[in-house]
């Protein structure tokens, strides 16, 4: 399939800008040959117009229909493997393998949200029927459930082109919701944005959905972004990327006429604890976990352990020496962009510059370029305890190493987190006991606690939470993987009185669609 490098207007094309950019490929710095038209204020103007006219009639579809929608946007990239992991290897220097795993949980988080949605309860029916012979006064026949806020904005992320972007789990919970969408493609990756928008408008086509439940914009500069969220009709916004770029999406959203939800994730530090009894049983086998962890995805994951608490005892002193020399034997990798490769190396000589913090290993810088090279620095509890900074997340295959004297240390460094994605704690089963105070200050720190692994890789299932206080999201409530993620892009709705002919399928009184509802204030199960 050719590249146009033109913006996605529903069923059309447009390149009205004169503002050009390319992709490069990282790994050499060339350039490639597309260039793409940055969308004109206009042209968002109109992709966002067109897709609040589709919202009008994509929100009546109903549950199958979507969800044989959402399973032909799947067809449709598996379909196109070959061009998608080619293009998007060029442009991000991830290697096939990466590429190929990552289309698969993009087309099988797709395929999650059909069936919830031919499943149907998701919706939270509640139903309180009426009583007329009440005391004082008669109760009202009420019932709610939930329906889709509007148009959504998308951001693409830099380090998932496919499962973060244009057909991620942010585009696949809000047209799940029955939201139509406008995504800002991540200029990093406009090629593979380009192929799986245009596989997304041919699944719109095949499932008869309306013209506008799908466009896709182009920028590289900030303008883009910023047109689509101040646009009167957007509702929502989903995004994944840095802090700044998050909290600024946020701020811009709060100054709205009206203002909306923007549901950023903006990364995190992950910190993971290492308990005493599990250091003395398995250090060997705890760092060169945290080795992999660490130089997972080039440290390009937001679930990458940039922390890591440590007793300060004899066999803390092997897990590090374990480390150190794994680290050492690392060879660096391709990071996505030059931009994040610098902004990495200016994380870490932030780090080196503190008197307090050292650099004990680093590991082989390779040929190529936008090399990501795995290092791990030190520090004392008492030093870190005093310099809040050395908390910040630096976005890369690093993690500084935090020595504790006691378990009072631990716990007050716990206590003195700001919000993260994860929290990791390795403990044997005497640990855990002895530390359960440390869990429980852990619960208010994360959105995912983990015992005894590794937070890199995030299950994409219904009970994930891939979210976490502030600043590691915008709202600790949501989740941006899994399928609670749909409830970003709804609001309830309470039908008071109304004829029984007249109600969503959904809360009618015989319950046509067979979904689990709470009536009167017991669940009813459906025959199924």
């Amino acid at each position: 399939m050719e590249l146009t490098g033109k913006n996605i207007m529903g069923s059309t094309s447009s390149a009205k800008g004169e503002t050009l950019f390319y992709a490069s490929n990282p790994s050499t710095g060339q350039q490639l040959n597309t260039p793409y038209h940055e969308a004109t204020l206009q042209e968002v103007d109109e992709a966002i117009t067109l897709a609040e006219v589709a919202f009008t009639e994509y929100r009546e579809k109903t549950g199958s229909e979507k969800a044989a929608f959402l399973e032909t946007v799947a067809d449709e990239l598996a379909a196109l493997e070959q061009e998608i992991v080619g293009i998007g290897s060029q442009e991000t220097g991830l290697p096939v393998g990466r590429l190929t795993g990552e289309l698969g949980r993009t087309t099988g988080q797709l395929k999650l949200f059909a069936s919830l949605l031919r499943d149907g309860s998701w919706v939270d029916a509640r139903i309180d029927t009426a009583d007329s012979n009440r005391k004082p006064v008669p109760k009202p026949d009420t019932r709610q459930m939930q329906i889709a806020l509007g148009p959504v904005g998308v951001f693409g992320a830099s380090n998932f082109p496919l499962a973060f972007s244009a057909a991620g789990g942010d585009t696949a919970s809000a047209l799940a919701a029955g939201c139509t969408v406008v995504v800002k493609a991540h200029p990093a990756h406009p090629g593979t944005s380009e192929l799986v928008g245009n596989a997304i408008i041919n699944a719109a086509k095949k499932s008869n959905m309306p013209n506008g439940v799908f466009s896709m914009v182009h920028g590289a500069s900030i303008a883009v972004g910023q047109a689509i969220v101040r646009h009167p009709l957007i509702k929502a916004i989903g995004f994944t990327g840095s802090f700044r770029g998050g909290k600024s999406l946020f701020d811009e959203a709060a100054r709205r006429d009206e203002p909306i939800p923007v549901y950023a994730e903006m990364g995190s530090t992950n910190p993971v604890f290492v308990l005493p009894g599990a250091l003395k049983e398995n250090h060997e086998a705890l760092a060169t976990g945290l080795s992999g962890s660490v130089q997972l995805g080039v440290g390009q994951f937001c679930t990458n352990p940039g922390l890591t608490i440590v007793p300060e005892q004899e066999e803390g002193n092997l897990f590090e020496n374990v480390l150190k020399e794994s680290i050492s034997n690392a060879e660096s990798a391709t990071m996505l962009t030059d931009s994040i490769q610098r902004a990495y190396n200016s994380g870490l000589e932030k780090l080196r510059s503190k008197e307090a913090v050292d650099s004990i290993s680093y590991g082989k810088k390779g040929e190529q370029q936008a090399q990501g090279i795995p290092e791990v620095l030190s520090v004392s509890a008492n030093d870190f305890l005093s310099d809040k900074d050395l908390e910040e997340e630096v976005f890369g295959p690093s993690t500084l190493l935090v020595r504790t004297q006691d378990k009072a240390e631990m716990v007050k460094i716990a206590k003195g987190l700001n919000g993260h994605l994860t929290a990791t704690v390795q403990g044997t089963e005497t640990d855990l006991v002895e530390h359960a105070d440390l869990l429980k200050i852990l619960e208010r720190k994360v959105g995912r606690l983990l015992i005894n692994g590794f937070p890199t890789g995030v299950e994409v299932c219904h009970s994930m939470v891939h979210g976490g206080p502030f600043p590691a999201t915008s709202d600790s409530r949501m989740t941006s993987v899994g399928t609670a993620a749909i409830t970003r892009f709804t609001r309830p709705i309470c039908y008071q009185n109304y004829p029984d002919t007249l109600l969503p399928d959904e809360l009618k009184t015989d319950n046509p669609l067979n979904i689990l509802r709470l009536e009167n204030g017991a669940y009813v199960l459906p025959d199924k």
